[in-house]
C-alpha cells in the first residue's frame, strides 16, 4: 500500500473504529490496514490507536493526525475538480474585481454572459486595492501598473482624461485658453474613496508640470456625480474619454485645453498564475481582450 493509500486506510480505521470494517471499505485485508497504520505510527514516532480486543480508539495525536489528513483529502478533491473543469467548457461562478469606473464596461460584460450562459457573473465595484489571491478573486481588471509575482496580467486599451464643461456654463463664464486660466472657474474634482485624496489634474503648465492642482467648487467619490454636474453646468470636470466621448459628439459637452492634456492610464486583467487557468478564466480574458485590446 503506498503513502497515500496508507492515510486514507488510516482515515477509515479512524472512522469506523476497525481495522477489519476499514478493509472491507478500501478493499484489502484487516492485516494490510493494520500494517499500513503501523507504519505511519513509525514513521511518525507516534501511537495512533489505542488497541484493545474489541475496538481501536484514536490517541490525542491520533485525533490531530486525523484533523491533518481531512484537510489533505479536501484539497485533493478540490484539484480533482480543478483538472476536470480546466478540461471541460467555462462554467461556474466568475468572480470579478473593478474599479468603479468599471461600470463602463457593462456592455462588454452583459455580453460575455450572453456569450457563456454557463458562467455567473459576481460583480464588485470598488476603487480600494483588493487581494486579489487571498480574497479569492478569479480575475480583477484594474488602472495602472501592477507587479505581483503571483498573478498573469493581460493589458487592454488604456484610456486619457478631457476637461469637458456645457455650452451653458461656457457661455456664461468663458473659455479657458490656458491651465492659469482656470484659477477663475468651477472646478469639479475626482477625490479617491480609499485615499480621501483629490486626483490631479493631468495639464502641462509653463513650469513643464505635468499635473495641476485647481481649486474645487465640488468633489465626489465616483464619476457619474461629477459627469452629471459638468452636464447641468455648475462647472469644469476633467473625465476619463471613453465617459465623455458621446456627450461631446452630440453637443452636450464640450472639450477643452487639449494641446496641454499629457495622461495615458493603462488598463490591464490580472488572474492568479498557473500553468492551466481555468476555462472560465480563459475564456474571459480571451474575450474582454478581443473586445478592448
Amino acid at each position: 500500500m503506498d503513502h497515500f493509500g496508507a492515510l486514507g486506510a488510516f482515515v477509515q480505521a479512524a472512522q469506523t473504529r476497525s481495522f477489519t470494517e476499514a478493509g472491507r471499505r478500501i478493499g484489502v485485508s484487516s492485516s494490510a490496514v493494520s500494517k499500513a497504520v503501523a507504519r505511519l505510527e513509525e514513521e511518525l514516532g507516534v501511537r495512533l490507536f489505542h488497541r484493545s480486543t474489541r475496538a481501536i480508539t484514536l490517541t490525542s495525536e491520533g485525533s490531530v493526525f486525523l484533523e491533518r489528513c481531512h484537510r489533505i483529502f479536501a484539497e485533493y478533491e478540490v484539484a480533482k475538480r480543478e483538472i476536470t473543469e480546466a478540461a471541460g467548457k467555462p462554467q461556474g461562478k466568475l468572480r470579478l474585481g473593478l474599479p468603479q469606473l468599471g461600470m463602463r464596461l457593462m456592455p462588454h460584460l452583459i455580453a460575455f454572459q450572453q456569450a457563456y450562459p454557463d458562467v455567473e457573473l459576481e460583480l464588485e465595484f470598488s476603487d480600494r486595492l483588493v487581494n486579489v489571491i487571498e480574497e479569492g478573486f478569479d480575475a480583477v481588471m484594474r488602472i495602472g501598473e501592477v507587479e505581483d509575482s503571483r498573478l498573469t496580467m493581460r493589458k487592454l486599451n488604456g484610456y486619457s482624461h478631457r476637461l469637458v464643461a456645457s455650452p451653458d456654463y461656457l457661455a456664461t463664464r468663458g473659455t479657458p485658453a490656458r491651465p492659469s486660466d482656470l484659477a477663475g472657474h468651477s472646478c469639479l474634482r475626482y477625490r479617491y474613496p480609499t485615499s480621501g485624496k483629490l486626483d490631479p489634474w493631468p495639464l502641462l503648465t509653463k513650469k513643464g508640470q505635468d499635473s495641476y492642482e485647481p481649486g474645487q467648487s465640488a468633489t465626489a467619490n465616483a464619476i457619474e456625480p461629477l459627469m452629471a454636474m459638468a452636464e447641468a453646468g455648475l462647472g469644469i470636470a476633467c473625465l476619463p474619454d471613453f465617459f465623455v466621448e458621446d456627450a461631446i459628439a452630440d453637443g452636450r459637452l464640450i472639450p477643452l485645453l487639449d494641446r496641454y492634456m499629457s495622461d495615458h492610464r493603462t488598463f490591464s486583467i490580472l488572474w492568479p498564475s498557473s500553468r492551466h487557468p481555468l476555462p472560465k478564466i480563459k475564456a474571459f480574458v480571451s474575450f474582454m481582450t478581443e473586445r478592448l485590446a
